[in-house]
């Protein structure tokens, strides 16, 4: 999925400059990073509210369009009102094709229908964790990893280092270097059910 963006440069801020603009139904932004100065843009709020609801829009590389000049970006952070839809402020950072960037992307779950510990042992699948951060050349940023469950037992569990990754993407591992990722406990009182139906059929 591609995202591109219409941006104009400013000059204003501060608070003031940011309501004035929010009021117009812009979102107040800067971009970073590289060999260029910080940039203050704006851009129109209601794309990049629409955006923002986006899973692909957070782990994506951005074509921003500032008065007509390309500009290749990742989104670095986002501020948004605590209970109106309201986008407050952006960051983006710039990218290029010859260094490698830190990004978190989402975790996508397959085949828990059928992994022997649910259909077999009934438990419930738990996830550890929803996304992780990868390291890559910003044209190998995947939107999403993978995690196929469709051999995972109850009792047992996923660890980081299990996954398959795309060519040229590795995990950033942070304190501990091989997390869970999911698992699906052992249901609670599961052998002593067990041993009953085994002493009740006996009898």
């Amino acid at each position: 999925m591609k995202f591109t963006f219409e941006a104009r440069k400013r000059t204003l801020q501060g608070s003031g400059a940011s309501r004035r603009l929010r009021r117009a139904q812009r979102v107040p932004a800067v971009v970073y990073g590289g060999a260029a100065a910080p940039e203050l843009i704006d851009l129109d709020h209601n794309e990049i509210l629409l955006n923002l609801r986006k899973e692909a829009f957070h782990s994506s590389v951005l074509t921003l369009s500032i008065d007509g000049v390309l500009q290749t970006v990742v989104l670095r952070d986002s501020q948004t009102h605590p209970w109106k839809p309201l986008v407050l402020h952006c960051d983006f950072q710039r990218v290029d094709s010859t260094h490698a960037i830190h990004q978190r992307v989402p975790l996508h779950f397959v085949n828990a229908d059928i992994a022997p510990g649910v259909k077999i042992s009934g438990g419930n699948v738990s996830h550890v964790l929803n996304d992780i951060e990868v390291s890559c050349l910003p044209q190998d940023l995947p939107q999403f990893v993978e995690v196929d469950l469709k051999d995972l037992e109850a009792g047992h569990s996923i660890h980081l280092s299990a996954l398959v990754f795309p060519a040229g993407v590795t995990p950033v591992g942070h304190g501990d270097d091989d997390p869970v990722v999911v698992s699906i406990p052992t249901k609670k009182g599961g052998g002593e059910s067990e041993a009953a139906e085994g002493e009740a059929a006996a009898t």
